[in-house]
């Protein structure tokens, strides 16, 4: 086509949050915090688990993958943004769109089965604890944390495979906070119905499915414990779980709500505010949501600021 403009000379704008100069500082200003405190929370999260053995055990070591993959997708999006106020360069390359939209859909893929494998190891602990160690085994886990990974990676080359190939004719405007797929295909002037299919399929493979298993495991798991007679024992039981599901209600209920939304209901601002909260608010949480609620964790960083400070 004559208005072809896919070549890796070219280039897109990102509009970003908003183009209104009064807030422009106050939004980069907010936004690093926010980004320094989830690399930050994340850290600690990642250090408490490698620096003590008593969280040496299969929940801790998927939580130490999800703390890397936040630390992970937070960078590739959010550098840009925080780049773009410094400088007030709103352009990218049309490689280094790609190259991002590639890392934020591997992770994001990734996170889906990691969760699903976290549920997997609750159901194990809670649903089969005399063969708790057979069915989560260093070798089992580290099975499942590369599959996560594997997966994600893989998934996110089709999709580089199929929009690499596009033209992009109609504008170089990019109205979203970072280069995704959905903002990318509004742009383009060719026939995208083998990609949204591939979105559709994707969104069942590695959304909807992991979600029916977490569901399914956690049905499981409140059957289980409901048979647990003691009060203390229930009570144990749903704490080392509420952390996970809690994560969970959030992250598919976001990721649902951007993804499976059809062609009608689809919202520029609406995608900006839900890219937000997956990109920034999640991340923010996670450590929060896994220390304030779990004892261990807690021990832990108490262990490690003694070690800090010198206490005896």
């Amino acid at each position: 086509m004559e208005n072809k403009n896919q070549t890796w000379g070219s280039y897109f704008i990102i509009n970003g949050i908003t183009d209104l100069p009064s807030v422009q500082a106050p939004i980069f200003v907010l936004v690093l915090l926010i980004y320094l405190s989830i690399l930050f929370g994340n850290t600690t999260i990642l250090t408490l688990i490698f620096s003590d053995t008593k969280l040496h055990t299969p929940m801790y070591f998927f939580l130490g993958n999800l703390s890397f993959l936040d630390i992970c997708y937070t960078t590739v999006t959010m550098h840009k943004i925080l780049l773009t106020y410094t400088s007030g360069d709103k352009t990218v390359s049309f490689a280094g769109c790609l190259t991002q939209m590639y890392f934020y859909v591997a992770f994001l893929c990734s996170e889906y089965i990691l969760l699903a494998a976290m549920a997997y190891d609750r159901y194990a602990a809670v649903c089969h604890p005399l063969r708790y160690q057979n069915l989560m085994s260093l070798e089992r886990c580290s099975r499942l944390a590369m599959m996560s990974w594997g997966f994600g990676l893989l998934e996110s080359i089709i999709f580089l495979g199929l929009i690499s190939q596009y033209s992009f004719c109609r504008s170089n405007v990019i109205n979203h906070l970072f280069c995704d797929l959905k903002p990318l295909i509004k742009l383009t002037c060719s026939n995208t119905n083998d990609i949204e299919l591939v979105i559709q399929i994707s969104a069942v493979v590695f959304g909807v499915f992991p979600l029916v298993f977490i569901l399914v495991s956690y049905i499981l798991i409140v059957s289980a414990i409901l048979r647990i007679r003691s009060k203390e024992g229930k009570r144990k039981a749903f704490s080392t779980c509420s952390s996970h599901l809690t994560v969970v209600i959030l992250f598919f209920g976001i990721i649902l709500s951007m993804y499976m939304r059809p062609k009608s209901a689809y919202s520029i601002e609406q995608d900006k505010v839900l890219a937000i909260l997956y990109a920034l608010c999640i991340p923010t949480l996670n450590p929060f949501i896994y220390s304030l609620r779990n004892k261990e964790v807690k021990n832990a960083l108490w262990k490690l600021k003694g070690s800090i400070l010198g206490d005896k």
